[in-house]
Protein backbone atom coordinates (compact mmCIF):
# COMPACT_ATOMS: atom_id res chain seq x y z
CA UNK A 1 0.00 0.00 0.00
CA UNK A 2 1.32 3.45 -0.91
CA UNK A 3 1.87 5.91 1.95
CA UNK A 4 -0.85 8.48 2.50
CA UNK A 5 0.52 11.71 0.96
CA UNK A 6 -1.62 13.83 3.29
CA UNK A 7 0.07 12.26 6.31
CA UNK A 8 3.50 12.62 4.71
CA UNK A 9 2.91 16.28 3.97
CA UNK A 10 1.56 17.04 7.44
CA UNK A 11 4.39 15.22 9.22
CA UNK A 12 7.04 16.93 7.10
CA UNK A 13 5.57 20.39 7.55
CA UNK A 14 5.34 19.95 11.35
CA UNK A 15 8.90 18.65 11.59
CA UNK A 16 10.32 21.48 9.52
CA UNK A 17 8.53 24.07 11.63
CA UNK A 18 9.29 22.63 15.07
CA UNK A 19 12.60 20.77 14.62
CA UNK A 20 14.48 21.50 11.40
CA UNK A 21 14.29 25.27 11.06
CA UNK A 22 15.38 26.00 14.67
CA UNK A 23 18.31 23.60 14.28
CA UNK A 24 19.33 25.12 10.96
CA UNK A 25 19.25 28.56 12.57
CA UNK A 26 21.79 27.29 15.11
CA UNK A 27 23.85 25.68 12.35
CA UNK A 28 24.07 28.88 10.29
CA UNK A 29 25.78 30.61 13.24
CA UNK A 30 28.70 28.15 13.11
CA UNK A 31 31.55 29.33 10.81
CA UNK A 32 32.64 25.81 9.88
CA UNK A 33 34.43 26.81 6.69
CA UNK A 34 35.71 23.93 4.57
CA UNK A 35 39.37 22.94 5.09
CA UNK A 36 40.56 24.33 1.74
CA UNK A 37 39.69 27.80 3.03
CA UNK A 38 40.66 27.28 6.67
CA UNK A 39 43.81 25.19 7.16
CA UNK A 40 43.37 25.54 10.94
CA UNK A 41 39.86 24.09 10.91
CA UNK A 42 40.67 21.35 13.40
CA UNK A 43 42.11 23.73 16.00
CA UNK A 44 39.29 26.25 15.64
CA UNK A 45 36.68 23.64 16.58
CA UNK A 46 33.89 25.00 14.37
CA UNK A 47 33.64 21.81 12.33
CA UNK A 48 33.41 19.77 15.50
CA UNK A 49 30.60 21.99 16.76
CA UNK A 50 28.66 21.38 13.56
CA UNK A 51 29.27 17.63 13.74
CA UNK A 52 28.07 17.53 17.35
CA UNK A 53 24.93 19.49 16.42
CA UNK A 54 24.11 17.12 13.57
CA UNK A 55 24.95 13.95 15.47
CA UNK A 56 22.93 14.97 18.51
CA UNK A 57 19.89 15.88 16.44
CA UNK A 58 20.04 12.63 14.46
CA UNK A 59 20.53 10.42 17.52
CA UNK A 60 17.38 11.88 19.10
CA UNK A 61 15.12 10.97 16.15
CA UNK A 62 12.44 8.30 16.47
CA UNK A 63 13.59 5.95 13.70
CA UNK A 64 13.42 2.29 14.71
CA UNK A 65 16.80 0.54 14.71
CA UNK A 66 18.79 3.56 13.51
CA UNK A 67 22.45 3.67 14.50
CA UNK A 68 24.19 7.04 14.27
CA UNK A 69 27.95 7.33 14.45
CA UNK A 70 30.79 9.71 13.64
CA UNK A 71 33.59 8.11 11.67
CA UNK A 72 37.02 9.66 12.17
CA UNK A 73 40.35 9.17 10.43
CA UNK A 74 43.56 10.88 11.56
CA UNK A 75 44.06 14.28 9.98
CA UNK A 76 40.80 14.17 7.99
CA UNK A 77 37.42 15.78 8.46
CA UNK A 78 34.87 13.39 9.97
CA UNK A 79 31.87 11.72 8.40
CA UNK A 80 28.46 11.17 10.02
CA UNK A 81 26.80 7.85 9.20
CA UNK A 82 23.21 6.87 10.02
CA UNK A 83 22.30 3.24 9.28
CA UNK A 84 18.61 2.33 9.19
CA UNK A 85 17.36 -1.23 8.73
CA UNK A 86 14.83 -2.12 6.08
CA UNK A 87 11.14 -2.17 6.97
CA UNK A 88 9.95 -4.23 4.00
CA UNK A 89 9.08 -7.89 4.50
CA UNK A 90 11.73 -9.28 2.17
CA UNK A 91 14.72 -6.90 1.99
CA UNK A 92 16.83 -7.02 -1.15
CA UNK A 93 20.09 -6.82 0.77
CA UNK A 94 21.11 -3.66 -1.08
CA UNK A 95 21.27 -0.11 0.27
CA UNK A 96 19.87 3.29 -0.54
CA UNK A 97 22.50 5.97 0.11
CA UNK A 98 21.32 9.48 1.00
CA UNK A 99 24.12 12.03 0.76
CA UNK A 100 24.83 15.56 1.99
CA UNK A 101 27.59 17.67 3.52
CA UNK A 102 27.94 20.12 6.41
CA UNK A 103 31.08 22.13 5.57
CA UNK A 104 30.65 25.65 4.20
CA UNK A 105 32.11 28.11 1.74
CA UNK A 106 33.86 31.26 3.03
CA UNK A 107 31.97 34.37 4.06
CA UNK A 108 32.14 36.57 0.92
CA UNK A 109 31.29 40.29 1.01
CA UNK A 110 28.15 42.03 -0.20
CA UNK A 111 25.51 40.75 2.23
CA UNK A 112 22.46 42.97 2.65
CA UNK A 113 22.15 45.07 5.77
CA UNK A 114 21.12 42.90 8.70
CA UNK A 115 22.20 39.70 6.97
CA UNK A 116 25.51 37.88 7.08
CA UNK A 117 27.04 34.45 6.61
CA UNK A 118 26.78 33.55 10.30
CA UNK A 119 23.69 35.66 11.04
CA UNK A 120 20.56 33.61 10.37
CA UNK A 121 17.61 35.68 9.18
CA UNK A 122 14.20 34.31 8.20
CA UNK A 123 12.42 36.57 5.75
CA UNK A 124 9.46 35.65 3.50
CA UNK A 125 9.90 31.97 4.43
CA UNK A 126 13.54 31.99 3.37
CA UNK A 127 16.41 31.29 5.75
CA UNK A 128 19.37 33.51 4.89
CA UNK A 129 22.90 32.57 5.93
CA UNK A 130 25.77 30.39 4.83
CA UNK A 131 25.21 26.66 4.54
CA UNK A 132 21.51 26.20 5.15
CA UNK A 133 20.78 25.40 1.52
CA UNK A 134 24.30 24.22 0.64
CA UNK A 135 23.99 21.74 2.20
CA UNK A 136 23.10 21.77 5.86
CA UNK A 137 19.46 20.85 5.36
CA UNK A 138 20.25 17.51 3.69
CA UNK A 139 20.60 15.30 6.77
CA UNK A 140 17.56 16.80 8.50
CA UNK A 141 15.47 16.47 5.35
CA UNK A 142 16.56 12.87 4.79
CA UNK A 143 15.75 11.67 8.30
CA UNK A 144 12.41 13.46 8.45
CA UNK A 145 11.49 11.97 5.07
CA UNK A 146 12.13 8.51 6.53
CA UNK A 147 10.03 9.25 9.59
CA UNK A 148 7.19 10.65 7.50
CA UNK A 149 7.22 7.62 5.22
CA UNK A 150 6.88 5.19 8.12
CA UNK A 151 4.25 7.36 9.81
CA UNK A 152 2.19 7.30 6.60
CA UNK A 153 2.31 3.52 6.27
CA UNK A 154 5.09 3.20 3.68
CA UNK A 155 8.18 1.04 3.66
CA UNK A 156 11.81 1.24 2.66
CA UNK A 157 14.90 -0.84 2.01
CA UNK A 158 18.05 -0.53 4.10
CA UNK A 159 19.06 3.14 4.23
CA UNK A 160 22.41 4.79 4.84
CA UNK A 161 22.63 8.56 5.38
CA UNK A 162 26.16 9.85 4.82
CA UNK A 163 27.11 13.44 5.68
CA UNK A 164 30.67 14.52 4.87
CA UNK A 165 32.64 17.61 5.90
CA UNK A 166 35.00 18.35 2.99
CA UNK A 167 32.74 18.67 -0.07
CA UNK A 168 33.39 22.38 -0.56
CA UNK A 169 37.09 21.52 -0.76
CA UNK A 170 36.50 18.93 -3.49
CA UNK A 171 35.81 16.00 -1.09
CA UNK A 172 39.50 15.09 -0.63
CA UNK A 173 38.77 13.27 2.63
CA UNK A 174 35.80 11.25 1.44
CA UNK A 175 37.45 8.38 -0.52
CA UNK A 176 39.34 7.18 2.55
CA UNK A 177 36.13 7.19 4.60
CA UNK A 178 34.19 5.36 1.90
CA UNK A 179 36.90 2.71 1.71
CA UNK A 180 36.89 2.27 5.47
CA UNK A 181 33.08 2.17 5.63
CA UNK A 182 32.52 -0.03 2.59
CA UNK A 183 30.99 -2.91 4.55
CA UNK A 184 28.63 -0.58 6.41
CA UNK A 185 27.56 1.31 3.30
CA UNK A 186 26.90 -1.95 1.51
CA UNK A 187 25.96 -2.56 -2.10
CA UNK A 188 24.23 0.63 -3.20
CA UNK A 189 21.20 0.32 -5.47
CA UNK A 190 19.96 3.93 -5.31
CA UNK A 191 21.69 7.21 -4.47
CA UNK A 192 19.70 10.25 -3.33
CA UNK A 193 21.83 13.41 -3.26
CA UNK A 194 20.33 16.65 -1.95
CA UNK A 195 23.23 18.97 -2.84
CA UNK A 196 22.20 20.25 -6.26
CA UNK A 197 20.05 22.96 -7.79
CA UNK A 198 16.69 23.60 -9.37
CA UNK A 199 15.51 25.80 -12.18
CA UNK A 200 12.59 27.21 -10.16
CA UNK A 201 10.89 26.70 -6.81
CA UNK A 202 7.74 25.08 -8.21
CA UNK A 203 8.91 21.70 -9.49
CA UNK A 204 10.95 18.66 -8.48
CA UNK A 205 14.14 19.14 -10.52
CA UNK A 206 16.48 16.21 -11.11
CA UNK A 207 20.09 16.83 -12.09
CA UNK A 208 21.25 14.89 -15.15
CA UNK A 209 24.92 15.94 -15.13
CA UNK A 210 27.57 17.78 -13.14
CA UNK A 211 30.79 19.33 -14.30
CA UNK A 212 34.23 18.32 -13.08
CA UNK A 213 36.81 20.69 -11.69
CA UNK A 214 40.47 21.65 -11.91
CA UNK A 215 41.68 24.31 -9.50
CA UNK A 216 45.17 25.74 -9.04
CA UNK A 217 47.18 28.79 -8.04
CA UNK A 218 49.27 30.49 -10.73
CA UNK A 219 52.11 32.70 -9.47
CA UNK A 220 54.18 34.89 -11.80
CA UNK A 221 57.23 36.73 -10.44
CA UNK A 222 59.39 39.18 -12.37
CA UNK A 223 61.32 40.89 -9.54
CA UNK A 224 62.55 40.15 -6.03
CA UNK A 225 60.96 43.39 -4.81
CA UNK A 226 58.79 46.18 -6.14
CA UNK A 227 60.49 49.07 -7.95
CA UNK A 228 59.57 52.58 -9.11
CA UNK A 229 57.26 52.20 -12.10
CA UNK A 230 58.66 55.28 -13.77
CA UNK A 231 62.14 53.78 -13.74
CA UNK A 232 61.24 50.18 -14.54
CA UNK A 233 58.15 50.20 -16.79
CA UNK A 234 59.14 49.51 -20.36
CA UNK A 235 62.21 47.66 -19.11
CA UNK A 236 60.86 45.12 -16.62
CA UNK A 237 57.88 43.12 -17.91
CA UNK A 238 54.64 43.50 -15.95
CA UNK A 239 53.77 40.37 -13.99
CA UNK A 240 50.10 41.09 -14.67
CA UNK A 241 50.74 41.20 -18.41
CA UNK A 242 52.58 37.86 -18.21
CA UNK A 243 49.61 36.35 -16.36
CA UNK A 244 47.31 37.74 -19.05
CA UNK A 245 49.49 36.25 -21.80
CA UNK A 246 49.54 32.86 -20.08
CA UNK A 247 45.76 32.83 -19.67
CA UNK A 248 45.45 33.61 -23.38
CA UNK A 249 47.01 30.20 -24.00
CA UNK A 250 44.08 28.45 -22.36
CA UNK A 251 41.14 30.80 -22.97
CA UNK A 252 39.97 33.06 -25.78
CA UNK A 253 39.57 36.36 -23.94
CA UNK A 254 36.98 37.67 -26.39
CA UNK A 255 34.62 34.67 -26.21
CA UNK A 256 35.54 32.72 -23.08
CA UNK A 257 36.09 29.58 -25.16
CA UNK A 258 38.62 27.17 -23.66
CA UNK A 259 41.38 26.46 -26.17
CA UNK A 260 42.84 23.22 -24.80
CA UNK A 261 41.29 20.12 -26.42
CA UNK A 262 41.98 18.05 -23.29
CA UNK A 263 39.29 20.09 -21.51
CA UNK A 264 36.51 19.49 -24.04
CA UNK A 265 34.34 16.58 -25.11
CA UNK A 266 31.58 15.82 -27.59
CA UNK A 267 28.13 16.78 -26.36
CA UNK A 268 25.83 13.74 -26.66
CA UNK A 269 22.86 14.10 -29.00
CA UNK A 270 20.38 13.19 -26.27
CA UNK A 271 21.78 16.00 -24.11
CA UNK A 272 21.27 18.51 -26.89
CA UNK A 273 17.72 17.26 -27.38
CA UNK A 274 16.91 17.45 -23.67
CA UNK A 275 18.30 20.98 -23.36
CA UNK A 276 16.30 22.09 -26.41
CA UNK A 277 13.11 20.65 -24.85
CA UNK A 278 13.56 22.27 -21.45
CA UNK A 279 15.30 25.57 -22.27
CA UNK A 280 12.08 27.58 -21.91
CA UNK A 281 11.27 25.94 -18.56
CA UNK A 282 14.66 26.72 -17.02
CA UNK A 283 15.07 30.28 -18.26
CA UNK A 284 14.75 31.57 -14.70
CA UNK A 285 17.83 29.59 -13.73
CA UNK A 286 19.86 31.77 -16.11
CA UNK A 287 18.92 35.02 -14.36
CA UNK A 288 21.86 36.61 -12.56
CA UNK A 289 22.38 40.04 -10.96
CA UNK A 290 24.17 41.60 -13.95
CA UNK A 291 25.82 44.97 -13.32
CA UNK A 292 24.91 47.88 -15.58
CA UNK A 293 24.45 46.83 -19.19
CA UNK A 294 26.36 43.56 -18.90
CA UNK A 295 24.86 40.83 -21.09
CA UNK A 296 25.11 37.05 -21.12
CA UNK A 297 27.73 35.27 -23.23
CA UNK A 298 25.13 34.15 -25.79
CA UNK A 299 21.66 35.23 -26.85
CA UNK A 300 20.26 31.72 -27.10
CA UNK A 301 19.15 29.93 -23.91
CA UNK A 302 20.09 26.53 -25.37
CA UNK A 303 23.68 27.66 -25.96
CA UNK A 304 23.88 29.20 -22.50
CA UNK A 305 22.70 25.96 -20.90
CA UNK A 306 25.21 23.92 -22.89
CA UNK A 307 27.93 26.39 -21.92
CA UNK A 308 27.03 25.92 -18.28
CA UNK A 309 26.81 22.14 -18.28
CA UNK A 310 28.77 20.46 -21.11
CA UNK A 311 31.45 22.99 -22.04
CA UNK A 312 34.54 23.98 -20.04
CA UNK A 313 34.94 27.41 -18.52
CA UNK A 314 37.56 29.37 -16.60
CA UNK A 315 36.95 31.65 -13.64
CA UNK A 316 39.65 33.70 -11.91
CA UNK A 317 38.33 33.34 -8.37
CA UNK A 318 41.23 34.88 -6.43
CA UNK A 319 43.87 37.56 -6.90
CA UNK A 320 46.93 38.47 -4.86
CA UNK A 321 50.03 40.58 -5.24
CA UNK A 322 48.34 43.97 -5.62
CA UNK A 323 47.31 46.56 -3.01
CA UNK A 324 43.79 48.05 -3.04
CA UNK A 325 43.55 50.94 -5.52
CA UNK A 326 43.34 53.51 -2.76
CA UNK A 327 46.65 52.32 -1.33
CA UNK A 328 48.53 51.71 -4.57
CA UNK A 329 51.73 53.65 -5.21
CA UNK A 330 53.57 54.07 -8.51
CA UNK A 331 55.30 50.74 -8.12
CA UNK A 332 55.92 48.01 -10.65
CA UNK A 333 54.84 45.02 -8.58
CA UNK A 334 57.18 42.03 -8.23
CA UNK A 335 54.52 39.33 -8.68
CA UNK A 336 50.90 38.51 -9.47
CA UNK A 337 49.17 35.46 -8.06
CA UNK A 338 45.77 34.24 -9.25
CA UNK A 339 43.53 31.36 -8.23
CA UNK A 340 42.06 29.63 -11.26
CA UNK A 341 38.96 27.45 -11.34
CA UNK A 342 38.28 25.39 -14.47
CA UNK A 343 34.89 23.70 -14.82
CA UNK A 344 35.03 20.58 -16.97
CA UNK A 345 32.41 18.69 -19.00
CA UNK A 346 31.21 15.44 -17.40
CA UNK A 347 33.22 13.09 -19.64
CA UNK A 348 36.58 14.88 -19.37
CA UNK A 349 39.34 13.19 -17.35
CA UNK A 350 40.27 15.81 -14.72
CA UNK A 351 43.82 14.56 -14.25
CA UNK A 352 44.57 14.76 -17.97
CA UNK A 353 42.97 18.20 -18.02
CA UNK A 354 45.08 19.36 -15.08
CA UNK A 355 48.31 18.27 -16.76
CA UNK A 356 47.35 20.06 -19.97
CA UNK A 357 46.62 23.29 -18.07
CA UNK A 358 49.87 23.14 -16.13
CA UNK A 359 51.89 22.48 -19.29
CA UNK A 360 50.25 25.40 -21.09
CA UNK A 361 50.86 27.81 -18.21
CA UNK A 362 54.44 26.87 -17.38
CA UNK A 363 56.12 26.03 -20.69
CA UNK A 364 58.40 28.78 -22.05
CA UNK A 365 56.80 31.70 -20.16
CA UNK A 366 57.01 35.22 -21.68
CA UNK A 367 60.26 37.06 -20.90
CA UNK A 368 61.47 34.02 -18.98
CA UNK A 369 59.36 35.07 -15.99
CA UNK A 370 59.36 32.82 -12.95
CA UNK A 371 56.11 30.86 -13.13
CA UNK A 372 54.95 28.38 -10.50
CA UNK A 373 51.75 26.40 -10.16
CA UNK A 374 50.63 25.07 -6.78
CA UNK A 375 47.60 23.76 -4.93
CA UNK A 376 46.38 21.64 -7.83
CA UNK A 377 43.05 19.92 -7.19
CA UNK A 378 40.94 17.95 -9.60
CA UNK A 379 37.60 16.20 -9.43
CA UNK A 380 35.58 14.28 -12.02
CA UNK A 381 32.28 15.32 -13.49
CA UNK A 382 29.31 13.01 -13.69
CA UNK A 383 26.50 12.12 -16.05
CA UNK A 384 23.46 10.22 -14.80
CA UNK A 385 22.80 6.73 -16.14
CA UNK A 386 19.48 6.23 -17.96
CA UNK A 387 16.49 6.07 -15.63
CA UNK A 388 14.96 2.66 -15.09
CA UNK A 389 11.22 2.62 -15.75
CA UNK A 390 10.30 2.33 -12.07
CA UNK A 391 12.37 5.40 -11.18
CA UNK A 392 11.03 7.47 -14.05
CA UNK A 393 7.51 6.64 -12.85
CA UNK A 394 8.44 7.33 -9.22
CA UNK A 395 9.85 10.76 -10.01
CA UNK A 396 6.76 11.64 -12.00
CA UNK A 397 4.53 10.47 -9.13
CA UNK A 398 6.50 12.39 -6.50
CA UNK A 399 6.49 15.54 -8.62
CA UNK A 400 2.78 15.45 -9.33
CA UNK A 401 1.86 14.56 -5.73
CA UNK A 402 3.92 17.15 -3.87
CA UNK A 403 4.64 19.82 -6.50
CA UNK A 404 1.53 19.48 -8.71
CA UNK A 405 3.95 19.21 -11.66
CA UNK A 406 5.84 16.35 -13.28
CA UNK A 407 9.54 16.21 -12.45
CA UNK A 408 11.91 18.33 -14.55
CA UNK A 409 15.43 17.45 -15.66
CA UNK A 410 18.48 19.67 -16.16
CA UNK A 411 22.25 19.58 -16.12
CA UNK A 412 24.11 21.62 -13.51
CA UNK A 413 27.33 23.58 -13.87
CA UNK A 414 28.67 22.84 -10.39
CA UNK A 415 30.59 19.87 -9.07
CA UNK A 416 29.78 17.16 -6.53
CA UNK A 417 32.89 14.96 -6.58
CA UNK A 418 31.19 12.18 -4.64
CA UNK A 419 28.79 11.48 -7.50
CA UNK A 420 31.60 10.59 -9.89
CA UNK A 421 33.18 8.41 -7.23
CA UNK A 422 29.91 6.59 -6.56
CA UNK A 423 29.26 6.13 -10.27
CA UNK A 424 32.55 4.25 -10.56
CA UNK A 425 32.02 2.17 -7.41
CA UNK A 426 28.38 1.28 -8.10
CA UNK A 427 27.92 1.20 -11.90
CA UNK A 428 24.47 -0.41 -11.61
CA UNK A 429 23.09 2.15 -9.15
CA UNK A 430 20.39 4.65 -9.99
CA UNK A 431 20.80 8.30 -9.03
CA UNK A 432 18.42 11.03 -7.92
CA UNK A 433 20.47 14.20 -7.61
CA UNK A 434 18.37 17.19 -6.62
CA UNK A 435 18.38 20.17 -4.30
CA UNK A 436 17.02 23.54 -3.26
CA UNK A 437 19.46 25.94 -4.92
CA UNK A 438 17.05 27.79 -7.16
CA UNK A 439 17.27 31.16 -8.92
CA UNK A 440 18.77 33.82 -6.69
CA UNK A 441 19.60 31.46 -3.83
CA UNK A 442 23.25 32.36 -4.48
CA UNK A 443 25.17 29.44 -3.01
CA UNK A 444 28.76 30.43 -2.17
CA UNK A 445 27.88 34.12 -2.49
CA UNK A 446 26.27 36.85 -0.38
CA UNK A 447 22.63 36.48 0.68
CA UNK A 448 22.57 32.70 0.23
CA UNK A 449 19.15 31.43 1.24
CA UNK A 450 17.15 28.28 1.76
CA UNK A 451 13.58 28.43 0.44
CA UNK A 452 11.72 26.65 3.24
CA UNK A 453 8.49 25.78 1.35
CA UNK A 454 10.55 24.18 -1.42
CA UNK A 455 12.60 22.23 1.12
CA UNK A 456 9.42 20.89 2.73
CA UNK A 457 8.06 19.69 -0.61
CA UNK A 458 11.38 18.12 -1.52
CA UNK A 459 11.47 16.28 1.80
CA UNK A 460 8.04 14.81 1.11
CA UNK A 461 9.14 13.83 -2.40
CA UNK A 462 12.13 11.95 -0.96
CA UNK A 463 9.76 9.98 1.27
CA UNK A 464 7.73 9.03 -1.79
CA UNK A 465 10.84 7.97 -3.73
CA UNK A 466 12.06 5.72 -0.93
CA UNK A 467 8.70 3.96 -0.83
CA UNK A 468 8.62 3.62 -4.63
CA UNK A 469 12.08 2.06 -4.55
CA UNK A 470 11.02 -0.44 -1.90
CA UNK A 471 7.93 -1.42 -3.87
CA UNK A 472 10.07 -1.85 -7.00
CA UNK A 473 12.54 -4.11 -5.20
CA UNK A 474 9.64 -6.22 -3.97
CA UNK A 475 8.66 -6.68 -7.60
CA UNK A 476 12.23 -7.68 -8.40
CA UNK A 477 13.51 -4.60 -10.30
CA UNK A 478 14.50 -3.21 -12.80
CA UNK A 479 11.08 -2.70 -14.36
Amino acid sequence: MSPDPTIVRRYVDDAWRSDIVPTLVDYVTIPNVSPAYDPDWADRGHMERAVELFEGWAAARSIAGMEVSVHRLAGLTPVILAEIPATVAEPSGRSVLLYGHLDKQPEMVGWDDGKGPWTPVIEDERLYGRGGADDGYAMFSSLVAIEALVEAGGGHERLVVLIEASEESGSPDLPAHVDALADRIGDVDLVVCLDSGCADFDRLWVTTSLRGLVGLTLDVSVLDEGVHSGSASGVVPSSFRVVRALLDRVEDASTGKILLPELTCEIPDDVREQVARTADQVAGDLAFPYAGSTTAMADDAVELLLNRTWRPALSVVGFDGAPPPGEAGNVLRPNTRVQLSFRLPPHVDPDIAARAVVDALTTDPPHGAQVTVSGIESAPGWAAPPLRPWLADALDEAGRTFFAEPAGFLGEGGSIPFMGMLGERFPDAQFVVTGVLGPGSNAHGPNEFLDIPLARKLTAAVASLLDSHARATQRGLPG
